[in-house]
């Protein structure tokens, strides 16, 4: 009899063991979390925003407990925006002690693919990355969840809506040899498609490149009206600058990756006119609306300078995951997380974030982007958010999606 209880007496520890540490990076006191930035490399300057924007989510929701008693804990690893280093990165990461619970707002397209399959193997959520892939929530998984529209579906609407608009003839598009690239090729290309027409030039640069007057030569050449931008930071600003010099005026159109204040920082005026899509917009100190203001005010405090727009999504991202942990309650695994955002709807914020809905069939909680332009050296929103009902644009109006004549509409909501 006493073998018999000692025996259950070790059943008993075991689960209570157990029960203290139900997932990954869960504990009684903390959820780890980790997080993984490019530091060092070309898009430094965005990854530091991101972990800081992050960073002011978690010591606010530490400050009032934490979740449900636990405490959040951000790891931070640095990828140069290398996706083999992003491997290294993640691995290293989820073998530290009990490793992370979740992967949250994972920095690039390429980074994020790569690192994918060593998470799923550890059972790691890959929560709202930014990266607008297709992949960040293709093939369906319990394990991806994005939130972002797709780099695919915002050139597949925003291209045709500026064809259309400006009634342009000829097309071109520019884009970076890789998976972030070929997303904003593809959805360009599919879009056109569906109102009969196809690019008329088409150029590429590898990651890193800085010289582009051979490609800006072959857009000029081929009389170019709207040039579709698969670029980042300084290689919109590189492409920009090269057309300037060689008398070339075209319409620039961007992703919501060349969707930052650095942008008309570096570019001055000759950014002035490119078009970007965006969700979030931009947090500007004197913004009209009062609590962007107040939040960008803040965040200047605490950090010692402004924020951007990459700011807002790692913030938007660390709150998001805060709502559902809390709502997914102290019972906290990763089952349980999954079930309940896959029930969670996040309402459109004070950033003009668009609404969020996830089910268990759908793991991108939004597909739908808006437009906002470079004028006088900051962005200004110039549509709302609009999709396509098979070849028709529509637009959300009294929360029915109904077909809109007009694409663009000045002093747009935001």
């Amino acid at each position: 009899m006493k073998l018999k209880l000692a025996f259950l007496a070790v059943l008993a520890s075991c689960g209570l063991a157990h029960a203290q540490s139900p997932a990954p990076g869960v504990t009684k006191n903390e959820i780890v979390l980790g997080t993984i930035q490019d530091l060092s490399g070309p898009l430094a300057a965005y990854g530091k925003q991101i972990r800081m924007g992050m960073q002011m989510r978690v010591e606010e929701a530490n400050e009032l407990g934490g979740v449900g008693g636990r405490k959040i804990k951000l790891l931070v690893e640095d990828d140069g925006y290398d996706p083999r280093k992003a491997v290294l990165a993640a691995q290293k990461m989820m073998a530290q002690d009990n490793g992370i619970f979740a992967m949250v707002g994972h920095l690039g397209t390429a980074q994020n693919i790569a690192a994918l399959p060593s998470q799923m193997e550890k059972n790691v959520i890959n929560f709202f990355p930014i990266a607008a892939a297709r992949e960040m929530y293709e093939p369906l998984h319990k394990l991806k969840f994005a939130n972002a529209s797709t780099y695919y579906d915002q050139m597949r609407i925003g291209a045709v809506r500026m064809v259309k608009d400006r009634n342009i003839a000829r097309a071109c598009i520019i884009y970076q040899d890789d998976d972030f690239g070929l997303e904003v090729l593809k959805g360009t290309e599919d879009g056109l498609k569906t109102i009969g027409k196809q690019l008329t030039e088409k150029t590429s640069y590898k990651r890193g490149a800085t010289d582009f007057s051979s490609q800006v030569a072959k857009m000029k050449a081929a009389n170019c009206e709207l040039v579709v931008l698969g670029t980042i930071i300084r290689e919109t600003v590189g492409t920009m600058a090269e057309a300037k010099k060689n008398g070339f005026n075209p319409v620039f159109l961007g992703s919501s990756a060349v969707y930052t204040d650095l942008i008309p920082k570096l570019g001055g005026k000759l950014a002035d006119g490119l078009y970007a899509t965006m969700t979030a917009q931009h947090p500007y100190l004197d913004a009209a609306e009062q609590p962007v203001r107040f939040w960008a005010n803040k965040y200047k405090t605490k950090y010692n300078e402004e924020p951007t727009v990459f700011s807002v999504y790692g913030y938007g991202a660390m709150d998001a995951f805060v709502k559902t942990a809390f709502k997914t309650g102290p019972q906290l695994t990763t089952d349980t997380f999954v079930r309940t955002l896959e029930g969670m709807t996040f309402n459109r914020d004070m950033f003009g974030t668009a609404e969020l809905t996830f089910s268990a069939t759908k793991h991108l909680g939004n597909q739908f982007s808006r437009l906002s332009q470079v004028q006088d050296g900051r962005w200004k929103v110039v549509s709302d958010y609009v999709a396509f009902s098979g070849l028709k644009p529509v637009q959300k109006k009294d929360g029915k999606w109904v077909v809109e004549s007009e694409f663009f509409r000045d002093g747009a909501s935001h």
